[in-house]
This record gives C-alpha cells, sequence and structure tokens, in this order.
C-alpha cells in the first residue's frame, strides 16, 4: 500500500502475510535495478496464493549477477518495467504485513524507492525481517544466510538465488521462527537449541545462565534487555510505539517460582 509514510519493522510472528524476495542487477539501490520479483500470500501460517515476475532492468545485467541468480538478458528481454511489475506486486500484497529475508537493509529500499520513482509515494506496509528475527531465536550461528537457516532446519535449498525459491525456503524458516517465538510463551519462556524450551548458556539448570525470550504482552513485538538509570529492564523492541517494560527481577523470579511446580 502507498502512502506518505514508511512501515515499521516489527520483531515477531504474524500468520497473515506476505512473504516477497528481488533479484537485482548488483547491491546498491543508488544504481541497480530489480529483475525480478516473486511473493507469497500466506493465510493462518498455510500458503494460499503465489505472485512472480521477471522484469526487464532496461540494461545489461551485469555477468557476475547473472552468476548468482542464473537470470540472463535473454529471460528479461520480454518481460514488463518494473513499474508495471511494481503495481502488480503492490495489488498482491496489499495492506499486508510483508515479510522477507534481509530485507530491512536490501529489498526494503529498491521497493521504497521505486516507489517514489514511479508512483511518488512510500511503502507504507509494516514489514518483519527473517534475517533479524533468526539472529535472536537462534543465537550462535556462524552466519544466517537464508542458506544457512534452511541447512539448519533441514530444508531444501535447491534453486537458491531465484526469487520464488526463495520465497518458499523463507516461508518454511519463518513459521519455524514464529513456533520459537510461540514456545517462548506469555509472558516469557526458555528456548532450548531447538527452538522447544530451555538453551543454557553455563551451569546446567541455572536461571541466571539460561537464554530467555520474551514477548510484549501488549503488542507481541520481541521484547529487549536494556539499561536504564535503574539498572537492567525489559523493554519492547517497538518503541517508541510501544512503551511497555517491565523489571528483569519480576521475571526471574517468576521462573524460579515455576520451576519448583
Amino acid at each position: 500500500m502507498l502512502g506518505n509514510t514508511k512501515g515499521r519493522l516489527l520483531n515477531k510472528y504474524v500468520p497473515d502475510y506476505v512473504l516477497y524476495d528481488l533479484e537485482t542487477t548488483g547491491i546498491s539501490c543508488n544504481y541497480d535495478e530489480v529483475i525480478e520479483i516473486s511473493a507469497i500470500r500466506v493465510r493462518n501460517g498455510i500458503v494460499s496464493e503465489e505472485f512472480s515476475s521477471l522484469v526487464n532492468p532496461g540494461r545489461p545485467i551485469p555477468y557476475a549477477a547473472s552468476c548468482v541468480n542464473h537470470i540472463t538478458d535473454d529471460m528479461v528481454a520480454g518481460a514488463p518495467d518494473f513499474a508495471e511489475v511494481l503495481q502488480e506486486f503492490l495489488d498482491f500484497a496489499g495492506d499486508d504485513i510483508l515479510v522477507g529475508h534481509n530485507i530491512n537493509g536490501f529489498d526494503m529500499k529498491f521497493l521504497c524507492r521505486d516507489c517514489e520513482r514511479f508512483f511518488g509515494r512510500t511503502l507504507t506496509n509494516d514489514y518483519v525481517d527473517t534475517l533479524k528475527l533468526s539472529r535472536i531465536c537462534i543465537p550462535g550461528l556462524s552466519h544466517y544466510r537464508l542458506g544457512d537457516l534452511a541447512e539448519y532446519y533441514g530444508f531444501s535449498t535447491e534453486g537458491a538465488h531465484r526469487a520464488l525459491n526463495d520465497c518458499r525456503m523463507n516461508q518454511q524458516i519463518f513459521e519455524e521462527l514464529g513456533k520459537a517465538l510461540q514456545n517462548a510463551g506469555k509472558p516469557y519462556a526458555m528456548r532450548e537449541a531447538d527452538g522447544a524450551g530451555a538453551r543454557m548458556t553455563g551451569n546446567e539448570g541455572s536461571v541466571s545462565t539460561r537464554e530467555v525470550i520474551k514477548t510484549c504482552p501488549v503488542c507481541g513485538q520481541i521484547m529487549k534487555k536494556r539499561n536504564g538509570r535503574y539498572g537492567e529492564f525489559w523493554g519492547c523492541s517497538g518503541f517508541p510505539l510501544c512503551r511497555h517494560t517491565e523489571k528483569i527481577r519480576f521475571l526471574e523470579e517468576k521462573t524460579q517460582t515455576d520451576q519448583k511446580i
């Protein structure tokens, strides 16, 4: 959806969303162009519809880019330009929350740039970046590329770096990240290395060494440890739109009590 205010980055799972991916001529949103866009509409965690289109960038695709995404000049010669395809994507996405991998640092920049270039307005959809979410839900991985996460969860990486295949891969990953967040519980939980319970980082059974995932009871986003004048506290990552906070001591005492039950 187009408007005057850019959408917000969210750190939470949602069951209804549109997950998308771009392939481009390079990594610079100042100079490069989109050559493929794909998207998947998901309702209640289940894929309901797919969208995909090649794009004619109006210039040759660099050899280095073709080596990565396997898209060539011949493949896009008869494809529409991005102004046309982008409008089709916007119609497909509607006002859904957008999901993608590294979209905060890459894809959203291209979309916002071209929405302003072609339509004079920006993209207002809120969005979730699975790169950021995976770093919270699966700490300790050496890399958080889409292929790394797929291998972690045991998903096939066949056809990687084509937009629709990456969408299908990332949709499975996002659902797994959603399970990890749901297992985090309300208002708190412990998480194991596989995302199902408690992840020990020191002495087994010690509450102080367990890694905690906490979700905000007000907006559902992930809460983060922050430092204030009175010490550490839990603050919602949705700040400043959500200002919910909690004392860390309350969480630890509740954890110890629950362990004794």
